[in-house]
């Protein structure tokens, strides 16, 4: 359904029913769907009394990366959680706790209300969140981010590893 076609059962904050096109319903039952992202309503029509289905979400604002090179984008979760997989490759991470890392910091930066966010805060964010569920995804991944040039700045970063432990 186009958002043309859904303005024809919306009318101000009033759902129209998709049958008689009635402005008055009841809800009959409500719930959280999609892990708690939306809630799922049933409603009945006062008139016709035929039910239908409504989900409400949350509205995000959306978030823009600047990039290192000054240029900006929008935030994309997948990405993200692309560059911690590489980093986890044949490591025993479970992907799960990859999603809810990612999950994690989307909501972290959600929640801190900047429209526009530096791409190194996403990686130091990253990078704080593998550190302590596998030392060689970090380091894997802080190579790359880093863009580590040479052997002795790979060792910087060992040694700083080590010496936290």
């Amino acid at each position: 359904m186009t958002e043309q076609d859904n303005s024809l059962f919306w009318e101000g904050n009033a759902m129209r029913c998709p049958y008689c096109t009635n402005l008055e319903s009841k809800v009959v039952d409500s719930r959280p769907s999609d892990e708690g992202a939306s809630i799922r309503r049933r409603r009945e029509c006062l008139v016709c009394h035929k039910r239908f289905t409504t989900y409400e979400t949350m509205e995000s604002l959306p978030l823009v990366v600047i990039k290192k090179d000054g240029s900006r984008q929008s935030f994309e979760k997948g990405k993200m959680l692309n560059g911690m997989v590489r980093a986890c490759e044949k490591r025993p991470v479970p992907f799960a706790v990859l999603q809810d890392m990612a999950d994690e910091i989307e909501q972290t930066l959600q929640t801190a209300m900047e429209r526009e966010v530096d791409s190194s805060y996403i990686g130091e964010l990253v990078m704080e969140r593998l550190k302590g569920v596998d030392e060689v995804a970090y380091v894997r991944f802080a190579s790359v981010y880093r863009q580590f040039k040479d052997i002795s700045t790979f060792m910087d970063e060992l040694n700083k590893l080590l010496k936290e432990k």
